[in-house]
C-alpha cells in the first residue's frame, strides 16, 4: 500500500474517492447514481465531512469496486497486543 492511499481521516477518504471518480471520467451526478447514493452525500464525502454515514460509505466503495482494509500502522497481526 502506498502512503498516498492510506486513509486516516475523512478528508483522506474524500480526496481518494474524488481522485478515483475523476480518473474514471465520472461526474459527481453520474458516480452518485452508479453507487445509489445522493449527489449531496457524495459531495460532502469528497469534501471530508466527518459525519458521513458508514453504511453509505461502504455502499459507495462496493459500487466503485474498492475495498476498505484495516491494518496496524506498525505492521504485524491486527489482534496482537499493541507495542
Amino acid at each position: 500500500m502506498k502512503n498516498e492511499d492510506r486513509i486516516r481521516t475523512t478528508a483522506d477518504l474524500g480526496r481518494l474517492l474524488r481522485a478515483y471518480r475523476k480518473s474514471r471520467g465520472l461526474s459527481q451526478v453520474d458516480a452518485a447514481a452508479l453507487a445509489g447514493v445522493g449527489e449531496r452525500f457524495l459531495s460532502e464525502l469528497e469534501r471530508g465531512k466527518p459525519t458521513a454515514e458508514i453504511g453509505l460509505v461502504f455502499k459507495l466503495l462496493d459500487r466503485f469496486g474498492l475495498t476498505l482494509v484495516v491494518a496496524r500502522r506498525s505492521g504485524g497481526n491486527l489482534f496482537d497486543e499493541p507495542s
